[in-house]
């Protein structure tokens, strides 16, 4: 994982310092997190948050490679029925998307790209639950952005889960694979650009 890490980081000062143009700025904002999969039912979305920076590095006028890191809080809602009750799964990750972000027009760019998801703790109902999830998250992310001035900017982006989620997770088959719990999150963000 720190050897992950080490090589998101690199990879991002020698963007930073071949860039055109680097801007960096600060982002927050709402989430509202699921699992998705085959093999999920009765679940809810589950409110919670993210916050962190970012840099925009200009490839060309239209293009950028948008680099992040954000403290996100996801999970879901079950609905355990009449004898178990609803109970929430609240996981807390360190994720880093890494996005081509193009501007259609001045005030409005789309993005996408992958994302790499780090989880840092995962409880249900306050008992800890991390040791039934693995470490490392994989995602995508689909998103458009609307510039209200040259600084501050809102941004609309869903990110789609591409690995189970389940340590233990028993992938022999494309159907496995389907039928597997993945994180689904829908963010609403604001962001300041320096």
């Amino acid at each position: 994982m720190k050897k992950i890490i080490l090589a998101a980081i690199a990879v991002m000062t020698f963007s930073f310092a071949n860039a055109q143009q680097t801007r960096f700025g600060v982002k927050g904002g709402l989430n509202l997190s699921n699992w998705a999969g085959g093999d999920v039912s009765d679940t809810k979305a589950l409110v919670g948050f993210h916050v962190g920076g970012f840099a925009e590095i200009k490839i060309i006028e239209k293009l950028a490679i948008q680099p992040e890191l954000l403290f996100s809080t996801q999970g879901t809602k079950f609905d355990g029925g009449a004898f178990l009750g609803d109970f929430d799964v609240k996981t807390n990750y360190l994720n880093i998307p890494v996005l081509a972000k193009y501007y259609i027009v001045e005030k409005f760019s789309v993005e996408a790209g992958p994302q790499l998801g780090i989880l840092l703790s995962a409880k249900s109902n306050g008992e800890d639950v991390k040791d039934g999830f693995k470490t490392v998250d994989f995602g995508f992310n689909l998103g458009a952005g609307y510039h209200f001035t040259d600084n501050v900017s809102v941004n609309l982006r869903y990110t789609i889960g591409l690995s189970p989620l389940a340590d233990n997770a028993d992938i022999e088959n494309e159907g496995d694979y389907y039928d597997s719990a993945k994180n689904s999150v829908l963010a609403l963000s604001f962001a300041y650009k320096f």
